[in-house]
């Protein structure tokens, strides 16, 4: 793929949002969604604040990221209109990531607002975190597709793709379950640490545990479930769409795979530590990044049809 100047900002705004993800993931670890009381967009009723707090800098620093993606894909939407003619698939690519970037920065104000942040433990903040998890997955993929067609991606080819669209569709649904399952147990382990790897287990099947305890066991049963069939989907897209992009890409989206299930089973053992929780929903954003991408290859290469499955 040639890569034109917009191709590059699109990919560099991808990423940029990859990394202001992860640290907002780290507002959550650490506590720290209170920093700014319950004002929103101002901190503690400022523009900038005036105090050394830890919590305060770590909230505070997440919203001046994420007003900068904000602006990052402003500029995205304008120049894909400038550079893109009526109907162009970049120009939907674009106008998806605004819309997005728009409901996650409500998403993320009514956590302040209902203070469904730092030691909240209500079903509300979890219910609140799911469509959280869900908006910024969808934000990533427009922003990969924004990308992907720019850097001269063509459009899915939905007819006669037999049960290939329907494979990847599963494919992409079973990993927003899973992303999702992950975002609830994480909280859990934020919210109710365990000392011990034996303590974690007693917590996660006791019925006097907090429910975000009881539920967190779903996590590594989906996951097993969720992977075999994503490598499966890895397979089949190698073998039935073999062009070049694809078959490159189902390579990564495996490799992907097997270092999560590595890191998922070492967060487990080591109760899930700030720097591993982080490592851990970086490595579901690529996977997540990897699967839009691979979709979007192999359902426009038809050189060899799938039959039913």
């Amino acid at each position: 793929m040639k890569l034109n100047r917009f191709a590059t900002y699109a990919w560099i705004a991808l990423f940029y949002n990859l990394a202001v993800i992860i640290w907002g993931a780290f507002v959550r670890a650490t506590l720290s969604g209170d920093g700014c009381g319950s004002h929103w967009p101002l901190c503690n009723g400022e523009v900038m604040p005036h105090t050394g707090q830890t919590a305060t800098l770590i909230e505070w620093t997440h919203r001046l990221t994420s007003g900068l993606s904000l602006v990052l894909i402003l500029v995205l939407v304008y120049w894909a209109f400038r550079a893109y003619p009526r109907k162009h698939r970049v120009r939907l690519g674009a106008a998806l990531a605004m819309f997005f970037i728009l409901t996650e920065a409500l998403v993320g104000a009514g956590l302040v607002l209902f203070q469904l942040v730092a030691r909240n433990a209500s079903v509300a903040r979890a219910l609140f975190m799911a469509v959280h998890l869900t908006n910024t997955f969808f934000l990533l993929a427009a922003l990969a597709l924004t990308a992907w067609w720019s850097s001269g991606g063509q459009f899915p080819n939905m007819r006669k793709q037999g049960a290939m669209g329907r494979v990847f569709g599963a494919g992409l649904l079973g990993t927003l379950i899973l992303a999702v399952s992950g975002a609830v147990a994480a909280l859990g382990d934020t919210l109710f640490p365990a000392s011990s790897l034996w303590q974690g287990f007693q917590q996660d099947f006791s019925p006097a545990s907090h429910f975000l305890l009881r539920l967190r066991f779903l996590h590594p049963t989906i996951a097993v479930a969720v992977g075999a069939n994503l490598i499966f989907i890895a397979r089949l897209a190698h073998d039935k769409r073999p062009g070049i992009y694809t078959r490159r890409l189902s390579w990564m989206f495996a490799a992907l795979l097997l270092a999560q299930l590595g890191a998922g089973a070492l967060n487990v053992i080591l109760r899930a530590p700030i720097w591993l929780q982080l490592f851990h929903l970086l490595m579901s954003n690529l996977i997540w990044v990897v699967l839009v991408l691979l979709s979007a290859a192999a359902l426009s290469d038809g050189t060899i049809p799938l039959e039913e499955v």
